[in-house]
């Protein structure tokens, strides 16, 4: 966004929150007094002569997000410190603090509401985390598709790892599920499995009907089951806790469903890793589709955050996006 100049005017200021609601990363909403009486004395004292990003003037803390910020189906984007980091797994912690995983740069990530970034190693090294999910016992719990273990890192940054039984198994995603323990895709055509975890890490498999369906995704849904991609199959799924599985088909022809997540609005929000689309689908099994803005970007791992919009991960794209639903 090109800065806009406001010079000493109050009013320039007051304008600029009631026409574009960008301070704080907010969502639609007017300012507070608060905000305005410390723009005001911004203003007047000198500091902030234009609106600025955060990077440009750190004192001034505008947002540059532009006039369509809290909009549905508005993306914002935000670099991460590491260079080709391939970012995926994405999940809301407990802190309320994002929390991600880094498939080649092999780390943990947190970032804020605000875009601010942490990265924390994990032990074992090249064990290409993937999923990363907010565990009942306060924790984020995480796979390594190569290191075959699923992971517990806690909001501090220490990290524990559990083996899982079958070998080569390719965890991929992992949801906490509505009976308190952690649930997990095995996408391996060896394995083709749903995996169960306790907070202990006592690990439970249980083999999918479909043969090499290639599940990725799964989260827990409004509606009591757990729901679940199936990457080369190309359908979305969904297991009681019983075990009984329904498949839908997706739309878009090899769109290669992956990340999945239950959204504020009640339905299943999904990425699309060669469709290059954010999904949508209700419980009764309508889809509907949103072209993500930078192209081949290969969407992964999807949240729903603690303001209350969709956020993603774009693999070749290297960006974090963020998309009201």
């Amino acid at each position: 966004m090109v800065p806009v100049e406001v010079g000493n005017d109050v009013d320039a200021c007051i304008r600029f929150y009631n026409d574009q609601c960008l301070h704080g990363l907010v969502t639609q909403q007017l300012p507070s007094s608060g905000d305005v009486t410390s723009c005001i004395q911004s203003i007047q004292s000198g500091p902030c002569d234009y609106v600025r990003t955060p990077q440009d003037s750190p004192a001034c803390g505008w947002l540059d997000g532009g006039a369509d910020a809290g909009v549905a189906g508005a993306v914002t984007e935000f670099p991460l410190p590491t260079a080709s980091a391939e970012p995926e797994g994405i999940a809301s912690g407990p802190d309320g603090n994002l929390w991600f995983t880094e498939w080649v740069g092999n780390n943990v990530g947190k970032i804020t509401t605000a875009g601010a970034i942490t990265e924390y190693p994990i032990p074992t090294s090249a064990s290409e985390p993937a999923s990363v999910t907010s565990g009942p016992d306060g924790n984020l719990w995480f796979t390594e598709y190569h290191g075959n273990n699923i992971g517990q890192i806690t909001t501090a940054g220490v990290v524990t790892e559990f083996h899982i039984p079958t070998a080569s198994s390719s965890p991929t995603w992992i949801t906490s599920g509505p009976d308190g323990n952690l649930w997990f895709t095995e996408s391996a055509n060896g394995a083709n499995k749903i995996g169960r975890v306790t907070t202990a890490g006592a690990i439970t498999e249980f083999s999918i009907p479909t043969a090499s369906a290639g599940p990725s995704g799964i989260t827990s849904g409004p509606d009591g089951a757990l729901w679940f991609t199936e990457s080369n199959a190309n359908y979305i799924g969904r297991i009681t806790t019983a075990g009984a599985i329904t498949e839908y088909p997706v739309p878009t022809a090899s769109a290669a469903p992956d990340g999945i997540v239950s959204g504020s609005d009640g339905n299943l929000w999904f990425t699309e890793y060669h469709g290059n689309n954010i999904g949508r689908i209700t419980t009764a099994g309508v889809f509907t589709e949103f072209a993500v803005p930078t192209g081949a970007s290969e969407p992964e791992g999807i949240v729903s955050g603690p303001d209350g919009n969709l956020w993603f991960t774009e693999w070749v794209g290297n960006n974090i996006g963020r998309m009201a639903p």
